[in-house]
């Protein structure tokens, strides 16, 4: 049984509620990101998604030639309290991993918080699922083909 903590990442990238919406981008664009857990007093209170950014961003729509030639967008200025979401579902470590998976399909939402003792200590995504998914199916695969020799 894989658990919660084998698959997640530890390497996070936080904001605070008090951010602006320009942060945010800049931060999932340099960072290839598309989840920011929000942490306020230590504690997570809500999550961003690069989906919740699209939404205010609106349409694509052609960006203003700038001074140096190159295109810019306007960034609504908002702060980050006022666009993420509330709803927040976590997950600890020592779940096991296909509770996380379900959780997620079942919310239509990318990413758990993963926290221990109130603490946020990693984040699992569905990208971690998936490459989970992966491996599990290459090792099946190979059972399958030493069955089929034996």
């Amino acid at each position: 049984m894989m658990k919660v903590k084998e698959l997640m990442s530890t390497k996070i990238y936080t904001i605070s509620p008090d951010d602006m919406l320009d942060r945010v981008v800049v931060m999932f664009h340099f960072n290839a990101i598309r989840h920011l857990p929000v942490i306020e007093k230590g504690k997570v209170i809500g999550v961003i998604s690069d989906r919740d950014v699209k939404k205010i961003l609106g349409p694509r729509r052609q960006g203003k030639p700038g001074a140096d030639g190159r295109e810019t967008i306007d960034i609504p200025v908002r702060k980050v309290r006022n666009i993420m979401q509330r709803k927040l579902t976590t997950i600890g470590p020592e779940d096991k991993a296909s509770d996380a998976a379900a959780i997620m399909a079942k919310r239509k939402i990318g990413c758990l918080p993963v926290v221990k003792k109130d603490r946020l200590i990693g984040i699992i995504t569905s990208t971690d699922i998936l490459r989970a998914f992966v491996k599990l199916a290459e090792k099946v695969q190979k059972l399958e083909r030493l069955m089929q020799k034996g």
